[in-house]
């Protein structure tokens, strides 16, 4: 299983800010990407987890966003719901290469 499909909505790379609904979420590294391999059958999918620095009005929070699993925040929910590109066997992705996209339902 790999993550889902970039979709339309706000994203960044790291060190940039995407504006999610209300929130400003700006990504600051990666923690862990052990998601599986696009040209490999895996037992598990794995995880992505990214920490991302998260600000709404006059607060402000590091959060780690697990690719696919809402955290709340606010009156509301953050999810990390794509990230790109996808892994493959074999390989290091360079951190500037990744682009995340985030989704904030709820209010602030």
């Amino acid at each position: 299983m790999t993550a889902p499909p970039a979709t339309a909505g706000p994203s960044a790379a790291l060190g940039q800010t995407a504006y999610a609904n209300g929130l400003h979420v700006r990504p600051i590294s990666v923690v862990e990407d052990s998601r599986c391999p696009t040209d490999v059958t895996c037992v598990w999918a794995g995880r992505l987890v990214v920490r991302s620095e998260v600000s709404g009005g006059s607060w402000h929070r590091t959060l780690e966003l697990e690719l696919g699993k809402s955290q709340q925040v606010a009156d509301g929910a953050l999810t990390l719901v794509a990230a790109v590109p996808a892994k493959v066997a074999g390989t290091q992705t360079d951190p500037r290469a990744y682009r995340f996209t985030f989704d904030f339902q709820g209010g602030l």
